[in-house]
């Protein structure tokens, strides 16, 4: 699948203080752990119909510790 871009989202646990904003907007991106921290599902792989969630997700996390990559 030449030309075709991979977008993966990543919780930095050094930032994130477990206000679940993003799994509250994006909850087949997010999974929390057992103190309320958020971090990606699996390899952090966004569906293309999830990418606008994955965009609600980065703008709403208050300590911005929500990134999107494109590879």
């Amino acid at each position: 699948m030449a030309g075709t871009k991979i977008v993966r989202v990543r919780v930095d646990p050094d930032k994130c203080q477990g206000h679940s904003r993003c799994k509250a907007l994006a909850p087949a991106l997010f999974e929390l752990d057992a103190y309320g921290n958020a971090k990606e599902i699996g390899n952090g792989i966004v569906p293309e119909d999830q990418l606008a969630a994955a965009h609600l997700a980065l703008a709403n996390c208050p300590e911005m510790a929500v990134e999107i990559i494109e590879e």
